[in-house]
């Protein structure tokens, strides 16, 4: 889970409330306090299948920061207890914080009606790559833009794999975090929010300050202007034009942890989000450092284009995998095909 502004590990908008149970999520009010009261929520910013995210104040220092509050069930304790391990080594070999990935501020229990549950307080970052890919309106972001964005994550690659000796299993466009966010007004410093510094009044009951229904209407109405705007893309209306990226702070942090893994020391054979999935994972050859460069190409493919380098969707009998290993096949073939013609212009030339 990434701790943005506008992040979420799934399609939907909301966790629903199913999970708000005995070894769930805690529900968190805005105003809660945490740590003896040290850090007060100010408003949700993501959510994944295994924790939720808040922007935080942090009455120590005075600054905002992300709490990431996990499930309280025992598997995603022990989850936590090892993004926390990695976490730390990754800060601990990185005094200066130059190695452009997220930082662990702090980590601490927290006991509520659901169970026990850690929680890590992680710098605060901006807009993910998706949420740029997107505000561009997938039409890629201008291949300066990409070497400034590219140059960050393979400065923290090779920080985790040649100093380190950890793969992060899981790069994509979501778990990587610009520095600010794209729209000034949803950054509490840049926008001068005012942070909560005790609970307001009512709800006293602890319930989860949710109105499902009206957010799943507010839901259905994005979406509808989702649809509109397509259709005026698709008719050369204003919305075909690319936005201008200027004054956006394209400086970047790796993030999510979570299924990292040490490379002598890995716990599961099938990593990495399939779009991003390198094909020796696909075929269960074993994998390394190799996967996440794997990982990071098809990122800045996406940069660049606006489009996934890879999408698969399973049909007429075949498996996402099997359509994936088919459009690597597909692409070696047209790769081998250039090659050939390039070779064969060169040797016309050569002997014309």
């Amino acid at each position: 889970m990434s701790c943005s502004s506008s992040s979420s590990s799934s399609g939907e908008e909301d966790e629903g409330i199913d999970e708000y149970r005995k070894g769930g999520y805690h529900a968190v009010r805005h105003g809660d306090s945490f740590a003896a009261g040290r850090y007060i929520a100010q408003r949700k910013l993501g959510w994944g299948h295994f924790s939720t995210v808040w922007l935080a104040f942090d009455t120590h220092s005075k600054k905002f920061v992300a709490l990431k509050i996990q499930k309280s069930a025992a598997e995603f304790a022990q989850a936590a207890l090892h993004e926390i391990e990695l976490l730390s080594a990754i800060a601990e070999g990185d005094p200066s914080n130059s190695k452009c990935i997220v930082r662990l501020l702090d980590h601490f229990k927290h006991a509520g009606p659901n169970g026990q549950h850690l929680c890590l307080v992680i710098e605060f970052l901006g807009d993910s790559l998706l949420r740029l890919i997107r505000y561009n309106r997938y039409r890629g972001i201008g291949l300066n833009n990409v070497r400034d964005i590219c140059m960050p994550i393979l400065i923290a690659l090779d920080y985790l794999h040649r100093e380190l000796g950890v793969i992060h299993t899981d790069l994509k466009p979501e778990n990587v975090l610009l520095y600010s966010t794209i729209n000034p007004a949803k950054d509490p410093i840049r926008s001068g929010f005012s942070p909560i510094l005790e609970r307001p009044e009512g709800n006293p009951d602890g319930k989860v300050v949710v109105n499902f229904i009206e957010k799943r209407l507010k839901m259905k109405a994005k979406r509808a202007v989702a649809r509109i705007s397509e259709r005026k893309s698709s008719m050369g209306g204003p919305s075909q034009r690319v936005r201008s990226l200027e004054g956006i702070d394209l400086r970047c942090k790796i993030v999510d942890f979570g299924n990292a893994c040490w490379v002598e020391k890995q716990f599961m054979e099938e990593i990495q989000t399939r779009q991003y999935r390198a094909p020796e994972v696909i075929l269960g050859a074993g994998y390394s450092y190799s996967a996440d460069l794997w990982s990071f190409a098809c990122i800045a493919f996406e940069l660049a284009t606006g489009d996934m380098m890879f999408s698969p969707k399973g049909g007429n009998g075949y498996s996402e995998d099997e359509v994936l290993i088919f459009s690597l096949l597909k692409y070696c073939v047209t790769l081998v095909k250039i090659m050939f013609t390039s070779c064969l212009i060169v040797e016309l030339a050569v002997f014309s």
